[in-house]
């Protein structure tokens, strides 16, 4: 079996363990128990497609990071979206339709929903709606979910809101603005209320790993609904910024707790880049996922903000055959997990480099511009705001 294949198929597994982890946490409420089962079978058709498609020669990766938007409502501090310029205009609706029609039919599984503030394109759910097949991740800062958002993820039970935090008020107002905790924490308040499976995203730095990294904490959301818990190393993308890195105890300490939670708490836990070191290194460029820019350039991953191919411009069969991507995907030494967590921002003059060759690489921002992780990227191992 290929590498390429061999990575798909781990990573396949995992997403049918989670799902199946989810149905198992979600059986207390009958509403998310029944729209669990619709997405596992969903997940196995999808396996079965990526399959028949593979025997003809398309390798399909099961995830799809989307970063449907540059727009936002905030203006937080270190915005991985604000650092890159990019002055092209984003994919229209309808042609952003279409790439997740294409999706569909190749079988792919889930694709996350990220901005900017991808609620700032209120379209994007007549989209996901049209296509129950998919699991449809929508990471949002939460102050664009009013109550009729909310009466249309009622109807989407497949699109599951993912609200970001950085631990409590002073930490996420800190960062976000003032008011924004306490919005938030209203918006969970009506998720519950309407029985809407829901998480959070939490970037871990060594100053608020032990806050997040505490059983309290994780009790305090769970009572608010949340079910699902998405920790997310904090990546040095930006040079200088090393010291906000977990140190190697608090990062040697994560496994174990993760552990002691899946057992003992009600609910979803996936940590990054940690989880994908039981599939041998990064799972970009298409090992297990790939990303989507808001101008419809197919990625290697959100750290990575380099393409070759436009979804402008071709299909996204045609653009899954990326010759950048299959040359990422070739060089598993180059993708070996790194301190810090990102091996592709580690290796990032060689990932600069693969387009030299190339006779019309699509442009792309700067690396040196990115500041701060994305959202995006904090679901990329899911087995993933700003």
């Amino acid at each position: 079996m290929p590498a390429t294949e061999y990575h798909v198929r781990l990573f396949d597994q995992s997403i049918h363990r989670f799902f199946g982890d989810a149905l198992k946490v979600t059986q207390g409420d009958p509403r998310m128990a029944r729209a669990m089962l619709g997405m596992v079978r969903n997940q196995r058709r999808a396996s079965a497609l990526r399959e028949s498609w593979a025997e003809k020669g398309v390798h399909v990766p099961p995830f799809v990071i989307t970063s449907i938007t540059k727009r936002c409502n905030l203006n937080c501090k270190g915005c991985y979206a604000r650092a890159q310029h990019r002055p092209e205009a984003e994919m229209s609706a309808s042609r952003l339709r279409a790439v997740v029609a294409e999706a569909a039919e190749l079988g792919v599984s889930i694709m996350l929903i990220a901005g900017g503030e991808p609620l700032t394109r209120p379209e994007i759910l007549d989209i996901t709606g049209d296509y129950p097949q998919i699991a449809f991740p929508l990471f949002t800062n939460g102050l664009l979910l009013d109550d009729h958002t909310i009466s249309i993820l009622k109807k989407q039970r497949h699109v599951v809101p993912v609200l970001s935090l950085e631990g409590h008020q002073l930490e996420t107002d800190g960062r976000r603005g003032a008011g924004v905790y306490s919005h938030v924490l209203g918006t969970m308040e009506r998720l519950a209320k309407e029985r809407i499976l829901f998480g959070t995203s939490l970037t871990l730095t060594r100053q608020n790993y032990p806050l997040i990294a505490n059983a309290h904490f994780m009790h305090e959301m769970l009572t608010r609904g949340c079910r699902l818990f998405f920790l997310v190393e904090y990546v040095p993308i930006q040079e200088g910024t090393e010291e906000l890195v977990l140190t190697d105890e608090q990062r040697n300490a994560l496994p174990g707790l993760l552990d002691q939670w899946r057992a003992e708490l009600p609910g979803l836990f996936v940590a990054l880049p940690g989880d994908e070191e039981i599939f041998g290194g990064c799972l970009a460029a298409g090992r297990g996922f790939v990303h989507i820019s808001p101008e419809g350039r197919l990625e290697p991953c959100p750290f990575a903000p380099f393409s070759d191919v436009s979804l402008k411009e071709m299909s996204l069969r045609e653009a899954l055959q990326s010759e950048l991507l299959e040359r990422i995907r070739n060089s598993p030494h180059h993708l070996t997990e790194t301190q810090g967590g990102c091996a592709l921002w580690a290796n990032r003059d060689w990932v600069r480099s693969l387009l030299q060759p190339m006779a019309n690489p699509a442009p792309a921002a700067s690396m040196q511009r990115v500041s701060e992780p994305s959202p995006a990227l904090e679901l990329a191992a899911l087995g993933a705001g700003r």
